[in-house]
């Protein structure tokens, strides 16, 4: 079964509103690290389905999901800067995606963890809202960094 396009794209922007709301994004974690999907959408070079870190936006979504294969993972808070700077940055290096909002039955968003930075820099200027990052001087300054990233 299919989510419709506009359904995702609703549910992709009010992730990245309500991270920037609050400045805690969510996962979850056990002994072995953070859950993980894999794509429906993109597959590596080998072609194999690309490797999905799932995170969401509000405690109650991340604790629908704790069953089956997750019964065992806690949720783990991210502030919002962290989320940025070492798991966004970290996956598109890693060539991992972000799962976002995935609901019991794991439909959710796929996205490049870059496109996610640009998302949340667009809401985070929309708002007026800032935040403080330890590897960049400003937002700006990442913003100016993840497009020339985009660009390469």
């Amino acid at each position: 079964m299919l989510k419709d396009t506009a359904d995702v794209q609703l549910k992709q922007e009010k992730f990245i509103k309500t991270i920037c709301e609050t400045g805690i994004v969510y996962g979850l974690e056990n002994e072995e690290g953070f859950a993980t999907s894999y794509s429906n959408e993109y597959e590596n070079e080998d072609g194999e389905p690309v490797e999905v870190i799932c995170f969401w936006s509000e405690k109650a979504y991340a604790n629908d999901c704790i069953k089956e294969d997750w019964s065992t993972f806690n949720i783990a808070e991210i502030p919002l800067a962290d989320f940025i700077e070492n798991w966004c940055i970290g996956m598109h290096n890693d060539e991992l995606l972000a799962g976002t909002d995935f609901d019991s039955n794991m439909f959710g968003t796929e996205t490049e963890p870059l496109a996610i930075i640009i998302q949340i820099i667009e809401e985070l200027k929309s708002t007026g809202k800032t935040i403080t990052l330890e590897s960049y001087e400003n937002i700006e300054e990442l913003e100016s960094q993840v497009n020339d990233s985009l660009e390469d």
